[in-house]
């Protein structure tokens, strides 16, 4: 496969950036089999011989995509720039948002990074965890010549979270998200960290927010299994690269923490920690990691890795199952999946 050097034209054209212009051939960061197969049900998930697809590039951290409902675009943030992206196959990729997380609600000592992940809840509303405004908020209109965006959480006991980082929601119509650091300059020194914890929330449809777990030192990622009765996060901590799953009770609380795969030892050599995930019908995880995207059974077995040469950041299924998209670095890829 012939791999092409692609520039992004900066300027805005209409709200659409230039379109990719293929230059002279370069070597992609990922290998040109990037399928690592270590157990023969890594063959039910994705082919041997899948090829990764290059989508865009030139992000300064791309992450958190998300598929539209409607459309079936991808969204994804560029966290650092403070963007939405929107990437269609008929129009390439655009500007969709911009701010996307930091508005200047908080800005003494603030990174003033965007939105991080992203959903579409039960409503078919974007929903985004906003490092920089330090909430979960809404989407309100996106028409407008900067975004309008409704607070969904930003505090838990009157005080503010760290900078909410991943999200889910669960049908009941609850949300859950995580909030490490990474948004406050100097991360758990900082003098504005409010939340002692790094902590697992719960946002319950009456609006009321509760702490479900803090002990994890960088929880990130999360998913819920398909019949709900998991909910799995991620550790980026590189003294503590693990993947955790909480039983899901009655009430929505979170039962004892168990560890789920440790990663740790890989992460000491290989770039890339565990990150965002997504799983499943057949109740398989897509994590990004070390290396790339595991796929690990629901049984905790390393079924094998998707490589991508550069730090992964996240994973979105489209509609139909059919494509894995992944936030690497400065990248938007995609490779099929077996149907």
């Amino acid at each position: 496969m012939r791999i092409w050097k692609y520039i992004i034209v900066s300027c805005l054209l209409g709200g659409v950036i230039a379109p990719l212009v293929a230059t002279e051939p370069i070597a992609q960061p990922w290998p040109v089999q990037p399928v690592s197969v270590k157990h023969p049900a890594m063959l039910e998930v994705v082919a041997a011989d899948a090829r990764l697809e290059l989508l865009a590039k030139g992000f300064r951290w791309s992450e958190g995509p998300v598929v539209e409902p409607a459309s079936g675009d991808v969204l994804f943030s560029d966290v650092p720039e403070n963007i939405v992206y929107r990437w269609s196959a008929s129009q390439g990729l655009s500007v969709y948002l911009k701010p996307s997380g930091y508005t200047g609600i908080y800005p003494e000592e603030n990174l003033q990074q965007g939105a991080n992940g992203l959903i579409f809840n039960s409503n078919n509303q974007l929903v985004l965890a906003q490092h920089g405004d330090r909430r979960l908020a809404i989407l309100q209109d996106a028409a407008t010549s900067v975004p309008q965006y409704l607070t969904l959480a930003g505090e838990y006991q009157n005080k503010l979270f760290n900078s909410p980082n991943d999200l889910v929601q669960h049908s009941s119509g609850a949300y859950y998200f995580t909030d490490p650091p990474y948004g406050l300059k100097g991360a758990d020194n900082a003098a504005q960290k409010q939340q002692q914890a790094n902590g697992i929330y719960r946002v319950s449809v009456d609006g009321s927010v509760s702490l479900l777990a803090a002990n994890l030192t960088r929880p990130n990622g999360l998913a819920f299994s398909p019949d709900e009765q998991w909910l799995y996060v991620a550790n980026s901590d590189p003294a503590a690269a693990q993947w955790w799953r909480y039983p899901v009770q009655a009430d929505g609380q979170l039962g004892a923490a168990e560890l789920f795969f440790d990663a740790t030892a890989v992460a000491q050599s290989t770039h890339g920690l565990p990150d965002g995930l997504k799983i499943l019908p057949s109740g398989i995880l897509l994590a990004t990691g070390p290396g790339g995207v595991w796929v690990i059974s629901s049984t905790a077995e390393h079924l094998g890795t998707i490589l991508t040469g550069v730090a992964a950041a996240n994973v979105a299924l489209s509609l139909d199952n059919d494509w894995l998209y992944i936030t690497a670095s400065q990248y938007l890829l995609r490779i099929k999946l077996v149907p």
